[in-house]
């Protein structure tokens, strides 16, 4: 992900000279307040000196350094909504001011409004070609645009301003590895960490770079960064007791806390056997919708995390597993499947569907998502999908997105992961955009084909059509960032030359993999 967009970088010294707009007492208490709120904001006391500024500015309407310090102390705050008022009245004092424009840019891509920062940032850099920030933030917008050779370019040219800007460094590497990048990538995460050793952003980035490239030695080192990212890192509150580090657990109860999405905690659920089959006790505390199914793996106890946790010996997060038992691409544990459905469930599934090969269809992932945007169908696409996997579709979108076809709604049926596994454990296919359903489809060992955006997350890595974390997937790309048209037409060629496996074949689905896309 790009570098996150403070203002703090922004400011550029703006006029704090006295311009009378009350009188007497009111005035100078007023003055006293800017000046408090300077000092606040210098002793990175942001929400305290908004609080101070704001009530200046009643008093001193038309003090250019009230407005302006006002702005940056809402964004200093991560108050994106009032900094975009307070920026929209100061600018009506003073239109060709650059860094209100810049700060007022800088809150609209907080909004996750990329299409309106644009222009702002545009008429920043206009007003203020030396301003490094304000290009690095136009940069960013580029790139939630999905504009990557304008993202890189204005990145650029940030660094050519300020080669320190930490910030633009990082945000380098993300764009240079979500266009494929990644030696360049890497390189420029690297420079970002060489000047600032605990920079977590690039850390971050660094970790995806080496993770798609397949070096996963460095890869899951620097993921642990995730815990000290300034967005992720509230995620990871301490736990009592020494952190496991994948030593002998033979003898001891190992709390496993899952993290980030319900698809990574399956996915990394096949550690948990391993544990146990060194004599370890593993406890896994992760969602109450994920308990019933991964309740089924071998030697370990599910527990839901929304309840106090059991007694135990060790911790550990769940994505720090494959670091600590050392996992590299041609030693991921049970690519074949780890999990299984329950057989009253499976048989109920068979006995409400209809006979004949069935192809389950998933267009849309959690829209909570940062990037969901980009790995979801749009409505169109999705009902295109369903209907090339003609009259044996069967449904398996949940959530807010579940009617955009014409096939039936089946998510009231799908109380939770258990049920939804025995459903598609009843299939001869899945076919889907990167979400839980891929991960419960690998797990279970059934053939999934899997459509990805063109900058995939990390996990299913780059030039390849086929996986190492699941045998059953088959990888389906984007050629160009936003062209799931493409996507849809590699599926219905598949689907025409190869057509669906029935299940009898997922024996040797579990076991052959394709080549590698060169």
């Amino acid at each position: 992900m790009p570098a996150s967009q403070s203002s703090a970088a922004g400011g550029r010294g703006a006029p704090e000279q006295y311009k009378p707009g009350a009188t007497g007492g009111a005035a100078a208490d007023a003055h006293s307040r800017y000046l408090q709120g300077l000092r606040l904001l210098s002793a990175h006391r942001a929400a305290a000196a908004a609080d101070c500024l704001a009530g200046a500015a009643t008093d001193l309407p038309t003090h250019e350094g009230v407005h302006v310090n006002l702005v940056r102390a809402l964004l200093a705050a991560g108050q994106a909504q009032r900094a975009l008022l307070a920026a929209d009245a100061a600018l009506l004092l003073m239109p060709l001011h650059a860094e209100l424009h810049f700060s007022r840019g800088t809150a609209l891509n907080a909004l996750g409004r990329p299409d309106a920062a644009r222009p702002a940032l545009e008429r920043a850099v206009a007003l203020d070609p030396s301003h490094a920030p304000s290009r690095l933030n136009l940069g960013n917008a580029c790139v939630d645009l999905d504009d990557w050779a304008a993202a890189e370019c204005h990145i650029r040219a940030a660094l050519q301003l300020d080669p320190t800007l930490p910030e633009a460094l990082a945000s380098l590497g993300f764009v240079l590895t979500a266009q494929g990048r990644l030696p360049q990538a890497i390189a420029a995460c690297e420079a970002a960490i060489a000047r600032y050793p605990d920079f977590g952003q690039a850390h971050w980035n660094l970790a995806t770079a080496l993770l798609l490239s397949g070096d996963f030695a460095r890869g899951f080192a620097e993921y642990e960064w995730r815990k000290r990212h300034s967005r992720f890192g509230r995620d990871f509150p301490g736990l009592p007791g020494r952190a496991w580090t994948g030593d002998d657990p033979a003898g001891r109860i190992i709390l496993v806390r899952a993290e980030q999405g319900l698809g990574d905690t399956i996915q990394l659920a096949r550690y948990l056997p391993l544990i146990a089959e060194r004599g370890g006790k593993p406890i896994l505390a992760c969602a109450p919708v994920l308990v019933p199914w991964l309740a089924t793996l071998d030697g370990a106890t599910v527990v839901s995390n929304d309840r106090a946790l059991p007694r135990y010996d060790a911790w550990i997060d769940m994505m720090s597993l494959p670091l600590v038992c050392g996992t590299r691409l041609d030693t991921i544990p049970a690519a074949a499947g780890y999990l299984r459905a329950d057989p009253d469930r499976m048989a109920q599934w068979r006995a409400r569907l209809p006979c004949g090969r069935k192809i389950g269809v998933a267009w849309a992932g959690n829209p909570a998502h940062g990037n969901d945007r980009r790995r979801s169908l749009p409505p169109q696409a999705a009902a295109r999908l369903a209907a090339l996997c003609g009259e044996g579709a069967v449904n398996l979108q949940a959530g807010p997105r579940a009617g955009d076809t014409a096939l039936p709604d089946l998510s009231p049926l799908l109380t939770d992961f258990a049920e939804t596994a025995a459903l598609i454990a009843t299939l001869d296919l899945v076919v889907t955009v990167d979400t839980a359903v891929a991960h419960v489809a690998g797990a279970l060992g059934v053939p999934c084909w899997l459509m990805l955006p063109f900058a995939p997350d990390w996990r299913w890595m780059l030039w390849r059509n086929d996986t190492p974390w699941y045998a059953s997937l088959r990888l389906f790309r984007q050629p160009k960032p936003g062209d799931w048209e493409s996507v849809i037409e590699q599926v219905r060629t598949a689907l025409r030359r190869d057509g669906a496996p029935d299940r009898e074949s997922r024996d040797t689905a579990r076991t052959t993999r394709s080549a590698p896309v060169n």
